[in-house]
């Protein structure tokens, strides 16, 4: 009974460590995709944006941070997977949706697989973007990250590659934002139903601003 009741409270903390994190990296993605929706003023605001990032002294603890918290909630995601396989080694031999009220879907049982698509998708796009060829430009000879951005959405396999990424990660968010609140105590209700929905929202409002950045580029604009 001890043993049991010591693996259930590691359970808890390993949900409560994905849940913190895991709302951390949805505001961090808020804030990501308003610094990346400058694109659509020019070339000038977005390297201007890009320059103050660079030149913040804050810009590096800021990273160490995100890169921890990120790991933390990769490993106890996977963690927590595991055992739940170590849990049930005989895999149902039917699958069936549970009905209302539960919230067994597409996107909650594919949480560690989207998840880790996404991994390996970001590992991508900051190899690309942050540490990519990026030529300087102007009298104060400022990296032109405008150029780098439009320029590989300018190609149609990268705009298609990162829109199938982009509908994976909305594919994650649809189903971690109202998670992570009832991993945090705030369980699913007729009362806070509207969690539910406002994850659902946050997913579309994230996962639509990254796919449309794409798109706008490709056909739209990105030229100047």
């Amino acid at each position: 009974m001890a043993r049991r009741s010591l693996f259930e409270t590691s359970t808890i903390s390993t949900k409560l460590l994905i849940a913190v994190t895991g709302l951390a990296l949805f505001l961090y993605l808020i804030v990501h995709l308003v610094g990346n929706l400058l694109l659509l003023l020019g070339a000038a605001t977005y390297n201007g944006y890009a320059a103050m990032l660079l030149s913040n002294p804050l810009l590096v603890p800021v990273e160490i941070g995100l890169v921890a918290i990120f790991i933390i909630h990769v490993y106890k995601a996977i963690a927590m997977w595991w055992d739940n396989r170590k849990a049930r080694p005989e895999p149902y031999s039917r699958k069936k949706w549970a009905g209302d009220p539960s919230r067994k879907s597409v996107a909650s049982s594919t949480m560690i697989y989207t998840g880790l698509i996404t991994l390996g998708f970001i590992v991508l796009h900051v190899k690309m973007f942050k540490y990519g060829n990026v030529r300087l430009v102007g009298p104060t000879h400022e990296e032109n990250l405008y150029g780098l951005v439009t320029g590989t959405f300018h190609d149609p396999l990268w705009v298609v590659f990162y829109e199938l990424c982009l509908v994976l990660l909305g594919l994650h968010l649809w189903h971690g934002f109202a998670s992570a609140f009832e991993s945090l105590g705030l369980h699913y209700s007729r009362s806070n139903a509207g969690i539910v929905w406002l994850g659902k929202v946050v997913a579309i409002l994230i996962a639509g601003g990254f796919f449309f950045i794409p798109i706008w580029v490709y056909f739209l604009g990105g030229r100047s």
